[in-house]
């Protein structure tokens, strides 16, 4: 289930199929895949599969654990929200210090209202070697985008993928049903739970 998110709140709630006809998201381009994937089997050997045993009990791998295939499986938290009145700079060192790209933004209700990305403060501030020159006096909600594409924690990790994907997104903040942020997955989460935590069930 996903939800769209606005300087006036909740503006749409809905499967993924509907998220597409909701005027107020921006849709990146299509992604069109290189050739149709082929269903491919192989043999494991016996002594292929004592040494793959062998692997997994070296990494200490819980082989009874389930796969990976809901967003709060993955997502990161707690979050690291800025508020929309706040001074750009005072974002910009915040996501400095905290190693993030981007990060959700609240209004003083703690309500979900937008994202801003590094990209996002760099359009008024100029930075030289890390450190600030000139900063222009705006607030986190004068740069920030709007609105903004949620996704609840059972949401099939698939699904995000493919709104990231679709819209052009480098995340997708989780909001719980009582519309509380209690999660973000990025791409870089999806990307390591591929490289370093399966079993994950996101080709099934």
């Amino acid at each position: 289930m996903f939800a769209v998110y606005g300087l006036g709140g909740p503006v749409f709630r809905g499967t993924f199929e509907q998220l597409s006809q909701v005027p107020e998201v921006t849709r990146g381009l299509a992604v069109r895949p290189v050739a149709a994937r082929e269903e491919v089997r192989v043999a494991v050997s016996a002594p292929a599969a004592q040494a793959l045993a062998a692997y997994r009990e070296v990494l200490g791998v819980e082989a009874d654990r389930g796969p990976l295939y809901h967003a709060y499986q993955i997502m990161q938290r707690p979050v690291i929200p800025v508020f929309s009145d706040e001074a750009v700079e005072r974002a910009w060192r915040i996501l400095l210090e905290r190693r993030i790209h981007q990060a959700p933004v609240l209004d003083r209700g703690h309500r979900l209202v937008g994202m801003v990305s590094e990209r996002d403060l760099l359009t008024v501030l100029n930075v030289d070697h890390g450190r600030l020159r000139d900063v222009l006096a705006r607030q986190v909600g004068d740069v920030m985008t709007t609105p903004v594409v949620t996704a609840d924690p059972i949401t099939d990790i698939r699904r995000i993928a493919q709104v990231m994907l679709e819209h052009a997104v480098d995340g997708v903040p989780i909001v719980n049903d009582t519309d509380a942020l209690v999660g973000f997955v990025s791409r870089s989460d999806i990307l390591r739970a591929v490289v370093v935590d399966p079993p994950l069930s996101l080709w099934r």
